[in-house]
């Protein structure tokens, strides 16, 4: 039986999302509870490392940036086996995001919509929590911009975040691909696009040792402006691209038309996403010729969607969605599928 699905997940889902997602972190945070988490789910197999841009990961399966914002859970979410986790997204000045309720479940689409907006505790706040945490796991640190800041000097504060994490995480993402900061897309055009990541890589080169930095872009671009991207990270050396984020599409979705339209504005994540996320990464794979490592996220519920998107080009696989709906067990279901695919 699937404790989490046929007991906790009810339980939490009858609680407001954000007020769920709290107490989950006060339960992770309780004593025991990384001993317990180890025991229970963490899986390790020589066969399910990966090195992909100069890292070497436990596994492929890593946490996507939004679960743990504030760099607070590390320790028990490396105990349930997660083979990477990410961040974020961190601004340079604490903001508590956008006005409540913000975050809402379609669960006969098994998605969520959110417009967070960036809430977290700071880039000084997350650099303390990043020196303590203590936990042997590759980390990524998702950076942004303030929402007051103006998109002229968005460099501005991904640089000032690049060099208050650089000593603290093991890769960057550049996120410029969330819906809920206004105007934030924008910068994933060329002109923005390039200042921001020439920046950061002239300030990465003459650091003792450079951090691999990769490109967060939204599931919405067309074809032309995914083939802008591939030359943007090609001509500034960025190391690989997340593909993809949240959308602001509601196409195909089976939830009531009166559910959908309360939760409003936002980014929707979860099973709707999967086939588009999937068709860009193999998009980008193809059109690269291989030579951009991809993180694939979205949409992935089980193996089968893990391996869809590995298939498709990603060297590695991020969830979040799916970790809520399907809970701590993915993890471990999906490296099992990836060692069993491998013969």
């Amino acid at each position: 039986m699937n404790l989490y699905k046929r007991i906790i997940r009810p339980l939490l889902f009858k609680l407001d999302p954000e007020r769920a997602h709290e107490l989950v972190a006060r339960l992770l945070g309780l004593p025991f509870s990384v001993f317990v988490l180890r025991i229970i789910y963490k899986r390790r197999h020589p066969g399910l490392k990966r090195t992909v841009f100069g890292l070497t990961f436990e596994n492929p399966v890593g946490l996507a940036a939004g679960f743990d914002k504030n760099a607070g859970l590390i320790r028990p979410l490396a105990a349930i086996g997660f083979g990477f986790i990410e961040i974020g997204t961190v601004t340079p000045e604490p903001q508590d995001g956008n006005p409540k309720p913000r975050l809402f479940r379609l669960p006969a689409d098994e998605a969520l919509v959110n417009r967070m907006g960036f809430n977290n505790e700071g880039v000084a706040v997350i650099r303390a929590k990043l020196a303590s945490h203590g936990a042997k796991i590759l980390i990524g640190g998702n950076i942004g911009k303030n929402k007051t800041t103006p998109n002229q000097r968005a460099v501005e504060d991904y640089l000032a975040c690049f060099e208050a994490l650089y000593e603290l995480v093991d890769y960057f993402v550049v996120n410029v691909s969330s819906p809920n900061t206004p105007d934030l897309r924008a910068l994933q055009e060329a002109n923005a696009l390039r200042e921001i990541l020439e920046g950061i890589a002239a300030k990465n080169a003459v650091k003792p040792k450079r951090k691999p930095v990769l490109l967060k872009i939204a599931p919405d671009l067309t074809n032309e402006q995914l083939d802008e991207i591939i030359r943007i990270v090609e001509d500034t050396g960025t190391d690989g691209i997340v593909a993809t984020n949240t959308t602001v599409s509601r196409d195909g979705l089976v939830s009531a038309s009166e559910k959908v339209g309360h939760c409003g504005e936002g980014g929707l994540s979860g099973k709707p996403l999967k086939t588009r996320s999937t068709e860009i990464i193999k998009y980008l794979f193809n059109k690269s010729e291989g030579r951009i490592p991809i993180i694939g996220v979205g949409g992935i519920h089980g193996p089968e969607d893990a391996l869809e998107k590995l298939n498709a080009g990603a060297s590695l696989v991020q969830i979040y969605t799916g970790f809520i709906y399907e809970g701590p067990a993915l993890i471990k279901k999906i490296n099992r599928g990836i060692l069993e695919s491998a013969g």
